[in-house]
């Protein structure tokens, strides 16, 4: 390394000495010892099985089938949209790994220590609204739940609203909410502990969904072949029109359903033990979790036409009639535990520990992770997102998309211009190697903007519209080139930067 404040071993660097300057650091955004670099490929691959499988998962291929796919092009899009994300997430992953430094100090280095406020504080945003529409859907697994060993529960409050819930909804949704919280207040550590135990419990759980479906509904070519009734009303496209307006939108949605997940990995392959480890981990809970239980989803959903004569598309719905058609609550009570255990699991990783880092980052003097994390859990109730839930979601997964103008900034930054070698003590420096102008570079700014300029083209020129079909990898490709000739050919702030060390 190139200052004696570092110390390398087998690849991973620490610094042998505390960062002085308080309004880059604390304890939570130092880089992680060594010996809190502890987790192993299986507590990554877990971490990913506690996030992959969620209600949203469940609905992705059925999702996909109902706008004109079939079956088998709908895993298709499933598995090479996550294949293709996999990848940032393990260049994203090896900065974390690496120097044991969460999303925004990896952020420092190509937008300038107080530039990467901007996409620090964007994607946290993100986190804060994804938030609030998990802890309402926990929540109304809990109310379902309760309601199907106590009748009356949903009558509580004569059917008034407030904000749009009930007061059933908001009793569940508050103590879904104190859940989260309890493990945000515990830490990281608890996380993991979260996350080791309910990947199998979910994995079990699915599969126990799976083959009720079939065992139900004449096995899986008799599920596959109802499959096709799922598809909406509407005119048929082949060729280059479907590739253009069904397919590639497809891939890109798959892609950018963990675009942010792919900026801030860092936050978590910080505790990885290895390389080796975040790789693995990424690489066996990732895509095979997705595809697994996206595929789980389209056979239940698919099967439920044959059983029931229409398409129940909501999980919670079809744990009622279940339960109802068993004469069993206790089957429900089971499969609504999971459900919530499985939104909770999402909610905690995915949507709390970006943002806590991110407000730390913000004014890390005055806020650690804890408070950063309680600060996330109310924004995201203060921000009421359920309110506007399906035009929420759909401008979440746009907003995803043109993230990859960020990631596209990043990518070239670590992996082209320093080789994946950064001055870690200086990512901690006010007046170090990544000040730029006055903290901020205007190169990693700039790129950013132009790369979402030329996705919203797309939007606008109907000649360009793959451009915004494919929004994640126009922002991406366009943000990364043109942030990489620009600091080649004139770095502001300073000297081009290059392998360091």
């Amino acid at each position: 390394m190139s200052d004696e404040r570092t110390l390398e071993r087998d690849g991973l660097v620490v610094l042998t000495s505390k960062p002085n300057a308080p309004e880059l650091h604390n304890p939570d955004l130092d880089p992680t010892p060594l010996e809190e670099r502890t987790w192993s490929w299986w507590n990554l691959a877990a971490l990913w099985v506690g996030m992959s499988v969620c209600v949203p998962t469940y609905l992705l291929a059925a999702s996909l089938v109902k706008v004109g796919m079939n079956w088998w092009q709908a895993m298709l899009a499933i598995l090479l949209g996550n294949a293709l994300v996999l990848l940032p997430m393990i260049l994203n992953a090896h900065a974390g790994t690496r120097y044991g430094i969460p999303f925004p100090v990896f952020a420092r280095a190509s937008f300038g220590v107080f530039g990467a406020h901007v996409p620090s504080l964007a994607r946290a945003l993100v986190a804060c609204g994804w938030f609030g529409i998990q802890t309402y859907i926990g929540g109304e697994a809990m109310s379902a739940l309760v309601a199907l060993l106590w009748p009356g529960w949903l009558e509580l409050g004569g059917g008034a609203l407030f904000l749009g819930l009930s007061l059933p909804s908001w009793i569940t949704f508050i103590l879904f909410w104190l859940i989260n919280v309890f493990f945000v207040w515990k830490g990281t550590e608890s996380i993991k502990w979260l996350e080791n135990i309910a990947a199998p419990f979910l994995l079990v759980i699915g599969v126990a969904l799976l083959w009720w479906a079939l065992s139900k509904a004449g096995g899986l070519g008799a599920v596959l072949e109802r499959s096709s009734s799922l598809v909406e009303a509407g005119e048929s496209k082949t060729g280059w029109a479907f590739f253009v307006s069904v397919f590639l939108p497809g891939v890109t949605a798959m892609v950018g359903y963990w675009a942010t997940l792919s900026l801030n990995i860092p936050d978590f392959s910080r505790y990885c033990r290895s390389q080796r480890d975040q790789v693995l981990g990424q690489l066996a809970g990732l895509p095979t979790t997705m595809v697994l239980f996206s595929f789980i989803g389209v056979a239940v959903t698919s099967a439920t036409v044959i059983l029931y004569g229409e398409p129940i598309w909501d999980p919670v719905k079809l744990v009622v009639r279940l339960s109802k058609d068993s004469g069993s609550p206790w089957i429900a009570f089971l499969a609504m535990l999971a459900l919530a255990i499985a939104t909770l699991s999402t909610n905690i990783a995915a949507n709390i520990v970006s943002p806590a880092n991110s407000i730390a980052n913000a004014l890390p003097r005055y806020i650690s992770f804890r408070t950063g994390g309680m600060l996330a859990a109310v924004l995201g109730v203060v921000m009421c997102p359920w309110l506007l839930l399906d035009a929420y979601v759909g401008w979440l997964v746009s907003y995803s998309g043109l993230l990859g103008a960020v990631g596209g900034v990043l990518i070239a930054d670590y992996w082209l211009l320093r080789r994946a070698r950064f001055d870690l003590a200086g990512l901690y420096e006010s007046r170090g190697p990544y000040r730029y102008v006055r903290g901020v570079n205007p190169a990693a700014l700039v790129a950013t903007a132009v790369g979402i300029g030329v996705v919203l083209l797309g939007k606008f020129v109907p000649a360009l519209d793959f451009l915004f079909q494919g929004a994640w990898f126009s922002g991406v490709a366009v943000s990364g080139v043109v942030y990489y000739v620009w600091m080649k050919v004139s770095p502001p702030g300073g000297a081009p930067p290059v392998a360091e060390g």
